[in-house]
């Protein structure tokens, strides 16, 4: 078997500066962490936070007054944000930066008067977070479809806004779609979509023509990670989703000579390597990386941990 492992793969630098936050306030604080929803949607990082003591809640309420809270790398809306000062709780913001770019973008454009049209999944902890900021002035979208059942004229003064998670191509169809209807339409000034999720996407186009199947490393809760297991299903006709090799259905390699193996941005490297020395082991697998795009970005650490490592 030959297998061509795609670079880039794995973990973004949103995905490792969470990480990283979360990595470093156990380390000065201690156990008694709470999480604001999964810290990155991979079941492999959350059980291995949970085992050092950390503790995820999907209602802040659990949290018990004056904890230590961090926020997750998706985002929180400013009523989650205004309920932890109510509880005078000491939180740490993880949130993605490119997640808090598109923020500030609903922020501004509804400060400006236009209603925003929303790309995205429906109950996404990302989306949930983005809406919180203008409730208001925000109509989700999920598909070129919703975009004509959206109850404006053509001369509305409208704005689009994307998750930063989703497939480009889809994304595109309906944005498309948006300046068809509302040809006047804002748009951000750099596009949402975040540079990682297009380059796993990207390497997956390049590379998935002509294998026999694509596996993707990652959990089913992560929307990138989908994003790429659909992608790849479109290339090669064949892809699967998973969180580790344990999980692949009997006789997923029949007759395949030729895999693409990726994983999400959430979905950390050990879990690929036990996947090749599988490979390696089972079926006398030679692998190949191929390396499609460069990144080279970095995001710092929160200045709230920085704060609070200082207050205590």
């Amino acid at each position: 078997m030959k297998v061509i492992l795609a670079s880039p793969r794995g973990f973004c630098a949103g995905v490792n500066m969470a990480i990283e936050c979360l990595d470093e306030a156990i380390r000065f604080f201690g156990t008694g962490i709470y999480v604001f929803h999964e810290i990155v949607h991979n079941q492999h990082v959350v059980k291995r936070f949970t085992g050092q003591g950390v503790t995820f809640v999907d209602a802040i309420e659990d949290v018990p007054e004056e904890a230590i809270l961090l926020f997750s790398a998706h985002g929180v809306s400013p009523q989650i944000r205004e309920t932890a000062r109510r509880l005078r709780l000491q939180t740490i913001d993880a949130t993605c930066p490119l997640v808090t770019k598109v923020h500030l973008e609903a922020l501004r454009f509804a400060r400006d008067g236009f209603h925003i049209v929303l790309i995205g999944h429906q109950g996404h902890d990302e989306v949930v977070g983005t809406m919180g900021e203008a409730p208001e002035s925000i109509t989700l979208v999920e598909s070129p479809g919703d975009v004509d059942q959206l109850p404006f004229p053509a001369d509305s003064k409208i704005a689009y806004l994307t998750q930063t998670t989703l497939s480009v191509s889809e994304a595109g169809a309906i944005i498309s779609r948006l300046v068809e209807r509302y040809p006047g339409i804002a748009s951000p000034a750099k596009e949402d979509i975040c540079y990682a999720t297009t380059n796993r996407q990207e390497a997956i186009r390049v590379l998935a023509d002509g294998t026999d199947v694509v596996v993707v490393l990652g959990s089913q809760n992560s929307s990138n990670s989908q994003r790429l297991a659909e992608l790849g299903q479109i290339e090669a006709g064949k892809a699967f989703l998973v969180d580790s090799v344990h999980e692949l259905p009997e006789g997923w390699d029949e007759g395949v000579e030729q895999v693409v193996i990726t994983a999400g941005a959430s979905a950390p490297e050990d879990v690929v390597q036990e996947f090749l020395d599988y490979l390696r082991a089972t079926h006398d697998a030679t692998v190949e990386q191929v390396t499609v795009s460069e990144e080279h970005v970095h995001f710092p650490l929160p200045n709230a941990l920085k704060v609070l490592q200082s207050r205590n």
